[in-house]
């Protein structure tokens, strides 16, 4: 549905986005992550054709965005970070004035506004001035003019800004349900938030893109080894007699807790689950579980791992030198890690 190719973005010798690269599945809602300047804003201006690249292209359903700008931009709704409202018209007069822009024939203008404002749950403020309304209201009659002539591309920049919780959950509800008719693009700071309503994501930093896949892929991907973590009523020395019995376990730490209670952080290879056999284990020594729980990573973990560009690199650089010692270029961690799961799941496939 959507084709960003080597997309670069110049002002002066400063790169707002730099050779970008990705595609959009039709029917998918994407999270576009990244944190401030790292040109999620400027990547969704040109998209929607609001700028102009340096260089590279960007087509929405087939349509170049620079070659066939109206075709392009009829395929696109768009809600800007600030939603483009006139605060003297009221919400039926500004939806009204955007369905004319538009292109929305005449006979059909009443109805979609109508049908917008029902979605976005703005209808009992049809006639109040624009000026007047919160900005959690200002935010929905913005999202109601995105909505009208139901594109095939929702582009939301921070579409919850200013909503309470309440509305943020109706909100979230309302871009869940709207995946049936539209493919959607949704920034967001609240990353909590695109967990739950996003089935990819894209993360950007610097202009370049660091990572693309489902939530559950990036935690996969990022996380690497399991790691368990289990606390005991019993001394480190017997916990440790129990763990040498396992040989799934590739590493282990001990930590005492208290006088007679132990924490062991356990780590173990990729899709291995030692739960069972350590509880047996457990028991039969008479060490009493009190807590066991697999360490994950959040998103906000991932976000933060992909987007420090000096620990990335850090990281890369001592990879590099260790694999140079051992006569393999290789470019960072985060890429073998990649390399490894699409190797696994093309062995599954198989």
């Amino acid at each position: 549905m959507i084709e960003v190719n080597h997309l670069i973005k110049k002002y002066g010798s400063h790169y707002a986005v730099n050779d970008l690269s990705f595609q959009v599945e039709k029917g998918q809602i994407y999270g576009f992550l990244g944190p401030n300047g790292a040109g999620k804003s400027t990547t969704m201006n040109i998209i929607t054709g609001y700028l102009a690249p340096t260089a590279g292209e960007v087509k929405v359903d087939g349509h170049d965005i620079m070659k066939e700008p109206e075709e392009a931009k009829r395929c696109i709704g768009y809600l800007p970070e600030m939603p483009p409202v006139y605060p003297d018209m009221t919400v039926q007069e500004y939806l009204r004035f955007a369905a004319e822009l538009k292109g929305i024939p005449s006979k059909e203008r009443e109805d979609r506004m109508e049908e917008a404002m029902k979605m976005t749950r703005v209808l009992d403020m049809r006639g109040r001035l624009i000026r007047n309304l919160s900005k959690g209201y200002k935010q929905r009659v913005g999202l109601a003019q995105a909505l009208l002539g139901s594109p095939e591309v929702l582009i939301l920049d921070e579409p919850t800004v200013g909503l309470d919780p309440k509305q943020i959950i109706e909100i979230r509800d309302l871009i869940k349900s709207l995946k049936n008719k539209h493919t959607i693009i949704l920034s967001s700071h609240i990353l909590s938030e695109v967990s739950a309503v996003c089935d990819k994501i894209l993360i950007i930093s610097k202009g370049k893109l660091v990572a693309c896949d489902t939530p559950e892929g990036l935690t996969r991907l990022m996380t690497g080894e399991a790691e368990l973590e289990i606390t005991v009523k019993g001394t480190k020395e017997k916990l440790l007699t129990v763990l040498e019995k396992i040989g799934e376990i590739e590493e282990r730490r001990l930590e005492t807790v208290s006088e007679d209670q132990t924490k062991a952080i356990i780590k173990t290879g990729e899709d291995v689950d030692i739960r069972e056999p350590l509880f047996y284990l457990l028991a039969e020594e008479k060490l009493p579980l009190l807590d066991m729980h697999i360490s994950t990573k959040s998103l906000e973990d991932i976000f933060l791992e992909l987007t420090d560009s000096e620990k990335m690199n850090a990281a890369n650089e001592e990879e590099e030198e260790v694999h140079t010692k051992k006569g393999i270029h290789f470019s960072g961690k985060k890429e073998e890690k990649k390399i490894e799961q699409e190797e696994t799941d093309n062995e599954s496939n198989l």
